[in-house]
């Protein structure tokens, strides 16, 4: 990688150590990782889950010791609340979610209703440097056909109340309920990118400007580009590899508009069948070609996005380690796969989560 950084925020499953049940003690959890937790974890809207935060890193090899440093924050102070964290993107158990106890929580869950309380999901955010809002807004509007493929490849959430939902990413079909989810068309300038944002909460749907949830947006927090598209996914090394595509995506975007190319049209009505392609089939089926919106096989367009960023990749050295990534990810399936498999080899769900524990080393 280059100056342009790249950090992660992944979300977690909080679950009881011996039976994989959802345990709500995030606030339990907040406390028990006292000062030394600083600011690597988080709550999130539901008391099942927790987030970590990586620093900003300049190399791949730095990010994968990050994310395990993190994860392993998370899953020292969990076992101190007697809970485990574990990397998936829903819960194969039955679960009642129930929420953090802020304010702000509290009033999504007035307003939003259903779709707040069975919200209990976990992605992987991505957030790579950008100089200024021109560069991200220019980078939004032309990296949008790239994304599915970013889920495709983390797809984690096969499971949802206690059943094969058919789908990789259920988690991605859940979170597309919220009113302001899902792909964006181009917004031309950053200008116009603000005023959308403040249109939309203008309306009095959203709470704040924190509840766009876009596919990919500007973060409200950092000067990033923050990609949400993907599940967490249950391997550090797999979340490696989907920050390295998003940073390069990033990159390869930005010189786009340097260059002075324009932003291919594309319409967020196919962009959204892209996704939900994606989310339903992940890496087992077909995708959606990112510029002819055809039907190809999945290795076919995952090769493409590679091809797409292979100059931002070589530029910074990590050609070589992130198609052996990939290489590695597509010979033993992403996590959708692997919890497939392990139902099939166990037919229990706990037996399902113990498994991904043991896998993402994530005991307390």
């Amino acid at each position: 990688m280059d100056s342009r950084s790249v950090g992660v925020e992944e979300e977690f499953l909080l679950v009881e150590p011996d039976t994989g049940w959802p345990k709500a003690v995030a606030g339990t959890v907040l406390q028990a990782a006292g000062p030394e937790g600083g600011t690597d974890l988080e709550g999130e809207l539901q008391q099942q889950q927790l987030e970590t935060n990586s620093r900003p890193c300049q190399s791949l090899d730095e990010l994968h010791r990050e994310l395990r440093r993190c994860r392993a924050a998370a899953a020292l102070a969990a076992g101190r609340a007697g809970a485990h964290v574990v990397a998936l993107g829903t819960s194969p158990l039955p679960v009642e979610p129930q929420p953090l106890s802020t304010s702000r929580y509290e009033r999504m869950a007035e307003v939003f209703g259903l779709t707040a309380h069975e919200q209990l999901t976990c992605g992987c955010h991505v957030h790579v440097k950008i100089s200024d809002a021109d560069e991200g807004v220019a980078v939004l509007d032309r990296a949008g056909p790239w994304l599915a493929t970013l889920l495709a490849l983390s797809a984690n959430s096969p499971f949802w109340q206690g059943r094969d939902s058919e789908y990789a990413s259920f988690r991605y079909q859940v979170w597309g309920r919220w009113p302001s989810s899902g792909p964006t068309g181009p917004f031309g300038t950053s200008q116009a990118y603000r005023e959308t944002i403040e249109q939309m909460v203008g309306t009095g749907t959203l709470i704040d400007p924190g509840m766009v949830y876009f596919d990919a947006r500007l973060s409200e927090r950092y000067p990033t580009v923050e990609i949400r598209i993907a599940d967490v996914c249950l391997r550090a090394e797999d979340a490696v590899l989907v920050a390295a595509l998003a940073h390069a995506l990033v990159e390869t975007e930005a010189r786009s508009w340097r260059e002075g190319k324009p932003a291919s049209p594309a319409r967020t009505e196919l962009l959204r069948l892209a996704a939900w392609r994606a989310s339903r089939t992940g890496l087992d089926d077909t995708l959606l070609h990112p510029v002819t919106g055809k039907p190809e096989p999945a290795t076919t367009v995952v090769g493409m996005l590679l091809d797409h960023c292979r100059d931002a990749l070589s530029d910074t050295g990590d050609a070589d380690a992130v198609a052996g990534l990939l290489t590695d990810l597509l010979a033993r399936g992403n996590g959708a796969s692997f919890q497939r498999s392990s139902y099939r080899r166990s037919g229990r769900l706990p037996e399902v989560i113990s498994s991904a524990v043991e896998v993402t080393g994530l005991a307390g």
